[in-house]
């Protein structure tokens, strides 16, 4: 090999290295958020003007500002600002649940499927089973920074069933209560769905809880005050 040749390799290899540095320091800033700010979504916009936040992985997340939701059942606007509420509620009940740091990631990657699964479909806005593509996503972003995959799964878990709230309190056709309690504790999913549910515009408090309760009753045998 020649020396310019050797150089360019050698150049490009540098640029690589520096750039995952850089992404390391980003998940490290946002993980750092998620645990120790009181309102996380006031510092997580801040990443909408870093451009490394476009990169992958991180533009499985900026991807969500561009992504449209339905005005009927998210008034807040578009999935972006919808994660960072469900965030901010997150982060106030994150010492209720069994692991708070799988919990927070849970709550910033929860609807990453999201931007893969939106449709409008002659004017209805859609996004079916994002939680099960959000679920791999999850798991996609997380591997790239996380060894342990232990807490990779607890998060992955988070995300793959956090819609069955919805389908066991409708008593859908999609509700898997059995796989979901072998999965994740129903306490935790419980909580996810209630930040969730709570981080749009104009949620009904006294409406949510008793959807949350009504899920957890349906699922467990003994209920439990949850917030």
């Amino acid at each position: 090999m020649n020396g310019t040749k050797k150089s360019i390799l050698l150049y490009k290899k540098k640029g690589t290295c520096d750039s995952m540095i850089q992404k390391k320091d980003l998940f490290q800033r946002i993980d750092t958020i998620l645990m120790e700010s009181e309102k996380p979504s006031v510092q997580l916009n801040e990443l909408l003007n870093d451009e490394i936040f476009y990169e992958h992985p991180f533009k499985m997340l900026a991807s969500l500002k561009v992504t449209e939701q339905s005005s009927v059942h998210h008034p807040e606007g578009d999935a972006w600002i919808h994660t960072i509420m469900v965030v901010d509620e997150a982060a106030k009940c994150k010492d209720k649940s069994t692991d708070p740091h799988a919990f927070m990631w849970a709550a910033m990657l929860h609807d990453i499927g999201k931007p893969k699964t939106t449709r409008n479909r002659k004017g209805k806005i859609t996004a079916y089973d994002h939680d099960r593509v959000g679920a791999e996503l999850a798991r996609e972003f997380l591997i790239v920074f996380i060894s342990d995959r232990q807490f990779i799964e607890r998060v992955v878990a988070l995300v793959r069933w956090h819609m069955q709230i919805l389908y066991v309190v409708n008593d859908l056709p999609f509700k898997e209560v059995q796989k979901m309690k072998d999965e994740v504790s129903i306490k935790d999913i419980s909580l996810l769905g209630w930040c969730d549910r709570m981080g749009r515009k104009n949620s009904d408090e006294f409406k949510e809880k008793n959807i949350i309760e009504t899920f957890y009753t349906k699922v467990t045998d003994e209920y439990e005050e949850i917030k």
